[in-house]
């Protein structure tokens, strides 16, 4: 199977790449259209002539038009993908906004809510759990830069977990029989890689307004999150992690993990 000269086999995927390799080659697609591959919803909302869809879809598009895939490498060359610092302290409760809930699915097609709450819940739940963001696979490297510390601090502990965030919003790759395809041949942690708190997940589809709530712009940089046990996001980094801002990460797990 071949994708603008990207052929997709086993070899491909066993190579060593991940699954926003693919979705990059597709990106470079939308260079002529800088609205970044635009779902066919809008299409199917015309098709219903619901007005006030109509209005807030033109909407929409403006917002995604007014910004590209150009402005991304643009921001990228001036600060490498640090948008901002990272928090130096906790965000306390009263403070802290929620996580925006995500649905993601697992190499073997099973589906999970993200962040994983205490609500309802009759088990066990992390006390922290960093939710790390890519929307390319130009992030990868940031998001080793947090997760190998975090995971040689707290690999140890129970209350903990990790989950890498990989978003996949190609209306091809989304397809079904595609989908099926990416999940079976999907890239699995190394062995020395590998942790029971260390979860690859996958969110399939379109993504804009759950960016919108997290005031997510640039897609070629990565995101960080550690968010408590009620869904709160307490801490925030961006880009690759210096060695305060991981020291910082660290000392606002060890912080949640001691809150009853």
């Amino acid at each position: 199977m071949r994708l603008k000269g990207l052929q997709l086999t086993p070899r491909f995927f066993k190579a060593g790449f991940a699954i926003n390799d693919v979705v990059e080659s597709f990106g470079r697609i939308s260079f002529e259209n800088p609205s970044r591959l635009i779902s066919n919803r809008f299409l199917d909302i015309y098709q219903f002539g619901n007005k006030e869809a109509i209005l807030k879809e033109r909407a929409r598009l403006k917002d995604e038009m007014s910004r590209g895939y150009f402005a991304d490498i643009s921001e990228m060359k001036q600060h490498g993908g640090k948008i901002a610092s990272a928090n130096k302290i906790i965000v306390p409760i009263t403070a802290a906004l929620k996580f925006p809930t995500l649905q993601v699915c697992n190499s073997d097609r099973t589906n999970l809510k993200l962040p994983i709450t205490s609500d309802g819940r009759s088990w066990d739940v992390p006390k922290a759990s960093l939710l790390c963001l890519s929307f390319r696979a130009t992030s990868q490297g940031m998001v080793d830069s947090w997760t190998l510390p975090f995971l040689n601090t707290f690999g140890h502990s129970k209350h903990i977990s990790l989950y890498e965030v990989s978003f996949i919003d190609s209306w091809l790759l989304c397809s079904s029989p595609i989908k099926k395809l990416l999940l079976k041949i999907m890239k699995k942690p190394k062995p020395a890689e590998a942790s029971h708190h260390r979860h690859l997940v996958y969110s399939f589809g379109d993504h804009y307004h759950f960016r919108k709530e997290l005031k997510i712009l640039n897609l070629l940089t990565g995101y960080f999150f550690l968010v408590d046990d009620g869904g709160r996001i307490r801490w925030q980094g961006f880009g690759s992690a210096t060695e305060e801002e991981v020291s910082s990460l660290l000392a606002c797990t060890s912080i949640l993990l001691q809150e009853e």
